[in-house]
């Protein structure tokens, strides 16, 4: 047995490792990755062996500094509204709407935060409609899980719909000069089929049980309360801000009040600020510039008094809240990601797809479709897709297969293989604000399931579009 094959089991069963730890929400997923990378770094260092300054200088060239340096920004924006209870009243305004209508609620937020997903960057629409979410289920006393997981796996469709709902698919329509029509009219049919499916999926098999739930405890509070006693609802003012509500304490039933304070002026240009932030989104893709941006933004519109002092503009008092965990995890995936092509296994993938240049065009897009998704799973998408864009490239170059069906394979495998959270930078978002947020139910594990069993059915929902677009449009 060689060296490379020795340090390629070694490193896949550390990758295994990590995998497994992830499982145990107790354990500290950062110790794992971090006794991961380095012990994969040591070992490949000894066996490979890593040499020259530009073997280590690559390592840290392997990680995307524009999305560290993007969530950093999102981070701090996030710890800002939270700070100025934002999210707490566009919370409020939700409950005002649809106290009596969660279903309603869980329709209107997947949806919107699908369609929004289309043209800006998931991670960042996460980031927007997590907290929200979060709050306004704590306010009509149901359960988060089911609209965190319709949010999550609907989020991770959108991508398929235009070129900037994802980094992947900015890199493959730059590569291919797919304008923004080719994917309405290539894969917009089935966008709109899978979201819906989804979405009747998630109702029936999850969504019906918390609604029953929140009806059975409403009707027992009903029935042990006074006869006057109003929910939470009816306990507002008109416009959802400096409100005073009443939530049901858990150990003894008694009422405690909840007070959410926030200035008019403050939520209205904060509100406009978020607004022009989704817009410069859409506008400047390159998160680099963006992330800054927006971070400056909110910094200026909301300056803080310390210590008696005048309110001024304070970066480091937010960065300070900030909990970098997520960020540190990322950049050791990154870095896992650069060992596995550093000891060949990413060129054995990319031998083995160039191999299938023979294949007929619908066993070819199946072979694609899934080989891209299960990869997608297991590694970070951006990094995957540069590496397989020559390989599919030299494939439409280079043989008599009709593009169009190959390239829509190429994109339906790479954002529709969440089969683990850590694949997608939104699902591992929203299983860190929901860990910070303690939503109990939504863990990596119930994710892991959950989206995977979705993951498995649009992947094979892609395989029937594709295979039919094949035969009827080649």
């Amino acid at each position: 047995m060689n060296t490379q094959l020795i340090l390629q089991i070694f490193i896949g069963l550390c990758l295994l490792a990590l995998i497994i730890s992830l499982f145990f929400d107790k354990w500290d997923y950062l110790l794992s990755s971090i006794a991961v990378v380095f012990i994969s770094i040591i070992v490949s260092t000894f066996l490979i062996p890593l040499e020259t300054p530009e073997d280590f200088i690559g390592i840290i060239l392997a990680v995307d500094w524009e999305v560290i340096c993007f969530l950093i920004c999102i981070f701090t924006i996030v710890e800002i509204l939270k700070q100025i209870n934002f999210f707490d009243a566009i919370a409020k305004r939700i409950v005002n709407k649809f106290y009596y209508a969660p279903r309603k609620l869980f329709y209107a937020m997947c949806i919107t935060s699908t369609l929004i997903a289309a043209l800006i960057q998931d991670l960042s629409v996460a980031v927007i409609f997590v907290p929200i979410a979060i709050e306004a289920c704590r306010k009509m006393k149901i359960s988060a899980v089911p609209y965190l997981f319709g949010i999550t796996i609907c989020i991770n469709i959108a991508s398929t719909l235009t070129p900037f709902g994802s980094a992947e698919n900015l890199i493959i329509a730059s590569h291919f000069n797919l304008p923004v029509y080719w994917f309405l009219v290539y894969l917009g049919v089935y966008f709109v089929v899978v979201t819906a499916i989804t979405l009747l999926l998630l109702d029936r098999i999850l969504l019906k049980k918390y609604i029953e739930q929140r009806n059975l405890i409403l009707e027992n509070n009903i029935q042990g309360t006074e006869k006057n006693h109003s929910p939470e609802i009816q306990n507002h003012s008109d416009d959802g801000i400096n409100v005073r509500s009443s939530e049901t304490d858990g150990d003894a039933g008694s009422k405690s009040l909840l007070k959410i304070q926030i200035e008019r002026n403050v939520f209205i240009r904060n509100l406009i600020g978020l607004i022009f932030f989704v817009i410069l989104l859409g506008i400047i893709p390159q998160i680099i510039i963006t992330g800054p941006i927006g971070l400056i933004l909110f910094v200026l519109l909301n300056p803080i008094k310390q210590n008696g002092d005048k309110k001024r503009p304070d970066v480091s008092y937010f960065l300070r809240k900030i909990d970098p965990k997520l960020i540190y995890f990322f950049i050791c995936l990154f870095i896992m990601v650069y060992m596995l092509d550093l000891i060949g296994l990413v060129q054995k993938i990319e031998e083995l797809i160039e191999s299938w240049s023979t294949h007929n065009i619908i066993v070819l897009s199946i072979e694609i479709i899934v080989i891209t998704s299960v990869l997608s799973g297991f590694l970070d998408n951006a990094p995957l897709t540069i590496m397989l864009i020559p390989i599919i490239s030299k494939i439409i170059t280079h043989s008599n297969i009709p593009a169009n069906p190959v390239l829509m394979s190429f994109t339906l495998g790479i954002n529709l293989g969440n089969f683990l959270p850590q694949g997608a930078a939104c699902d591992m978002m929203t299983l860190e604000l929901a860990r910070k947020n303690n939503v109990e139910g939504f863990t990596y594990k119930s994710l892991t399931i959950v989206g995977g069993l979705f993951a498995l059915l649009h992947v094979a929902l892609g395989v029937g579009y594709v295979s039919i677009f094949s035969v009827f449009f080649p």
